[in-house]
């Protein structure tokens, strides 16, 4: 931190934006409170979407509720107003001069930092969300050779995150000195603080009475998506604080109120405290897996952001949000993102506690594809969130050698397993003719490429895709090695033998087939998927086969980015992601580039010795942490223009990338310690 409250140790990595690039509001930071809720803007603090400001979960981590679009700041020198925030109120048009006057952002182990330069004073404004605390806390360093006075407030709202308001909200504010309440159907609270003895200085602190004006926000990103793109909100200056010359500091603190929420007495201190957590979130991540480079320290970082406490009545313990801004804890999402958000990130605690949110989740088998936003329950439309499961499971166990959890898992496992094998809902189960797993049924899309539309199931995969398969022969095997492991029989060998022996009818003689229908015919589509398969422990396949699914998804899916859905070469091909919502879907898995596939990808690679083939496939994805959502990787881009979309900050995204960068760098070190050996 600048100013007289230092950090006490450096951050682990520090990204720097020069004010060209630090103004462009399609740059995203984001901040979570590890309760889903979360404060979000343009790095520079332009709020470019309904869901920028702080956002508070009233039950975590759902039910969340937007208290505040932006602070209002406004610096007076020598008599001269100068508004350093910046509202867009149309495109490209802007209310204050925020981004005119500003010098650059720095990110430290992705705390913002953001500082501007006008009338000869230096402003520096760092941001943190305190853990479990649904707040947002604004540090205000002023440098000034002559007397300043900084006016400090907000833009206020009182909705549900996913909606904008249509009109002026009906809020009451209510000051007592150093603290405004702003009231609705929820509260927000704002504290201004200055700091106390050793560091107290001769600023003045004068509150403001509230006279709240009408404010329309213009959002850029929801224009792009074709949703409501025009806000309404009130705004209220609250507080003026004359600093002597030389300046001085001063904290804002604004908190949605959601149940019980702890004070922030001393905003630096919560400050100093979440940068060094990040510091030690950044080294345990390099010494578990290796690789002490800033990627792996970056990502650490971004991947803590995911992680939540849930506390709903659908289900408790630690889930993961599977994107922000819109996005609630989904549990396919959180079995594929498990191995890279906390084994590689030494997390071992949260991974066990992730696996028991799901186990205790357990319907019929299944696990809850997504918890409801509302908070009342849970759906269970999905094949393979329950087999991504064994996999995290047997991952976990093969990481920490928590013995005691396999233990007390493994029943779990095996009537999730004696579910699939008999039948349960949604038409999945083993087919008794050769062990493979039957899935689908009208009208419903159980997969990953999940998109539906009204009736319209946009990628009707029913049948047997070769990914759950995969999957089904990977869990049976977690099963087998589990119990040995246990020293106890397995259950479930014969099941796996007899799947084994079957998986070689997706082989056409060319390619894996993506699905076997019903009906027994094979469906070609290149996709995605047969790596996904084939990157399990337990796919069989020949290295000639192996050989051609390389060769294949590297010809016609691979991208600087990820993987296509769909090969370019097919009719049925969309190339842009983008524009309203059915547009975007109906081309989601038909084309559209996604990143987290690659890394399966990436370990055919590596099994085949391809070393340096697989650090270029990552390239553009390490470019691109900086370029959206920034120390994140987004969730989708467009087919042809590779464009990012759907949420900039994706789970599976960002632990898959983690997951795909350690694999490759500790391929290098082994390749480099055989050159030196050698």
């Amino acid at each position: 931190m600048s100013g007289p409250f230092p950090t006490a140790t450096p951050p682990a990595h520090t990204h720097h934006f020069g004010p060209l690039r630090a103004r462009d509001p399609d740059l995203e930071v984001l901040l979570t409170d590890g309760l889903g809720g979360f404060a979000l803007s343009s790095v520079a603090g332009v709020p470019t979407r309904c869901y920028s400001g702080l956002v508070v979960s009233q039950q975590p981590p759902v039910q969340r509720f937007t208290h505040l679009v932006s602070p209002l700041e406004v610096l007076t020198v020598g008599g001269q107003r100068h508004t350093l925030h910046a509202l867009e109120l149309a495109p490209g048009v802007f209310e204050g001069r925020g981004l005119e006057v500003l010098s650059g952002v720095t990110l430290r182990d992705l705390l913002p930092e953001r500082v501007q330069q006008v009338a000869g004073v230096r402003l520096t404004r760092q941001m943190v969300s305190p853990a479990h605390a649904g707040a947002a806390v604004y540090l205000y360093t002023v440098e000034a050779r002559e007397a300043v006075t900084l006016t400090l407030g907000g833009y206020f709202v009182n909705r549900d995150m996913h909606h904008v308001h249509t009109g002026a909200p009906d809020l009451e504010f209510r000051a007592e000195g150093s603290q405004v309440t702003v009231r609705g159907e929820r509260t927000t609270r704002l504290r201004l603080h200055l700091p106390e003895a050793p560091h107290a200085t001769d600023a003045q602190l004068t509150a403001l009475p509230p006279r709240p004006f009408p404010q329309r926000v213009y959002y850029r990103h929801d224009a792009a998506r074709g949703e409501p793109d025009h806000d309404h909100a009130l705004g209220a200056a609250l507080w003026e604080v004359a600093f002597p010359a030389g300046g001085g500091q001063v904290a804002l603190v604004v908190q949605g109120i959601a149940g019980t929420t702890p004070e922030i007495p001393d905003p630096w201190l919560a400050h100093a405290q979440e940068a060094a957590r990040r510091r030690d979130l950044a080294e345990r991540a390099q010494r578990t897996c290796g690789v002490a480079d800033g990627l792996v320290a970056t990502l650490a970082v971004a991947a803590d952001a995911y992680l939540v406490r849930r506390s709903s009545p659908a289900g408790a313990g630690t889930s993961v949000i599977a994107g922000y801004p819109w996005f609630a804890d989904w549990g396919r999402d959180a079995m594929i993102s498990l191995t890279g958000l906390t084994l590689l990130t030494g997390r071992l605690t949260e991974a066990r506690d992730l696996l028991h949110t799901f186990l205790t989740t357990l319907r019929r088998g299944l696990i809850p594809n997504h918890f409801h936003e509302d908070g009342q329950g849970a759906g269970y439309n999905t094949v393979d969130g329950a087999l991504w499961l064994a996999v995290a499971l047997e991952r976990y166990v093969t990481a920490s050698g928590d013995l005691e959890f396999a233990r007390a898992a493994l029943p779990r496992l095996r009537e999730l397993l004696d579910w699939h094998v008999r039948g349960t809902d949604h038409g999945i189960r083993a087919d008794p003719a050769d062990g493979l797993l039957l899935a689908g049924e009208a009208g419903v899309q159980l997969t990953w490429m999940d998109v539906k539309i009204a009736d319209w199931v946009v990628t009707p995969r029913h049948g047997k895709p070769v990914e759950i398969q995969g999957l089904w022969l990977a869990a049976l095997g977690a099963e087998t090695r589990l119990s040995g492991v246990l020293g106890e029989p397995p259950a479930f060998a014969a099941a796996q033998a007899q799947a084994r022996r079957s998986f070689g009818q997706f082989w056409n003689g060319q390619q894996f087939a993506d699905v076997l229908g019903p009906d027994g015919i094979l469906d070609p589509s290149v996709r995605p998927n047969a790596a996904l398969a084939l990157a399990l422990p337990d796919t069989p396949a020949t290295p000639a086969q192996v050989e051609a699914a390389v060769r294949q998804t590297g010809a016609e899916l691979q991208t600087p980015l990820g993987l296509h859905t769909l090969a370019p070469q097919d009719p049925r091909y969309r190339g842009n992601y983008g524009g309203p919502q059915v547009l975007r879907d109906a081309a989601y898995h038909q084309g559209t580039v996604w990143p987290w596939p690659l890394t399966a990808h990436l370990e055919l690679l590596l099994s085949r010795g391809e070393v340096t083939p697989a650090r270029a496939a990552l390239g553009g994805l390490s470019g691109h942490v900086w370029e959206a959502g920034v120390g994140h990787v987004s969730e989708v881009f467009s087919g042809d223009a590779l464009l990012p979309g759907g949420c900039p900050f994706q789970a599976w995204s960002v632990a898959e990338m983690l997951r795909g960068h350690a694999l490759v760098s500790q391929a290098e070190a082994g390749q480099a310690r055989t050159r030196k050996s050698g």
